[in-house]
């Protein structure tokens, strides 16, 4: 299975990660960047595809897309935050804790 993950811009100002296998779109990361924090609000996963490792491989492109832009990740969307703790060491170059209201 050949998946391209592509950056596009969404409403609102979002912008989505979005993991495509023949043209089928997969899943999605929607994130939003100001300010050099790009925060990660939601990933999802076609049914289709789930197990198949699509959320993983958002993530590498997200993490890639924040090291090249010199970034910093906020991670709001439970999957994200989940791999963030899971691994921090792989992490911890991009991640910025979402700070308390």
């Amino acid at each position: 299975m050949e998946t391209t993950i592509r950056l596009l811009d969404q409403p609102k100002g979002l912008q989505a990660f979005i993991a495509y296998n023949n043209n089928e779109p997969m899943g999605e990361m929607v994130v939003s960047t100001s300010n050099n924090i790009l925060t990660v609000f939601h990933t999802e996963v076609t049914p289709a595809a789930e197990g198949m490792g699509i959320g993983k491989l958002l993530l590498q492109k997200m993490v890639e897309h924040a090291t090249k832009n010199h970034l910093k990740v906020t991670p709001l969307c439970v999957f994200v935050l989940a791999q963030f703790k899971r691994h921090p060491q792989q992490y911890v170059a991009v991640w910025q804790p979402a700070q308390p209201s």
